[in-house]
């Protein structure tokens, strides 16, 4: 009887140390969580990051839009003022020809007829 004591004692002290080396395996799967946590993190900021170049860039493209829409615009400005003083001065030069017109035939005698 001694030896089945000695047995059973042994093999409850074997279970037992057998239950508790599972123990140190839950630590593993924690590490594997902070890991995936951080990765996850990284993967947030990565896409922020992403996120805010994308606005910048498209901000900027739209600066870039509205300027050579402003420069447009300054150019269709320039080019009517332009064509405005053209017409402005032809029809000065008009306006002096046909004065100097009437001046020429007011100085000039009326031609005599004879019959």
């Amino acid at each position: 009887m001694n030896k089945l004591i000695a047995t059973l004692i042994a093999g409850l002290f074997a279970t037992a140390a057998f239950a508790q080396t599972p123990a140190t395996a839950p630590a593993a799967p924690a590490a594997v969580k902070a890991e995936a946590k951080e990765a996850k993190t990284d993967a947030k900021a990565t896409a922020k990051e992403t996120k805010a170049e994308v606005k910048a860039e498209a901000k900027t493209a739209k600066v870039e839009a509205e300027a050579k829409k402003d420069v447009a615009v300054a150019k269709a400005d320039e080019k009517a003022d332009k064509a405005d003083a053209h017409a402005k001065a032809h029809k000065t030069k008009a306006k002096a020809h046909a004065k100097a017109v009437k001046a020429e035939a007011a100085a000039a005698p009326a031609p005599v007829v004879t019959k």
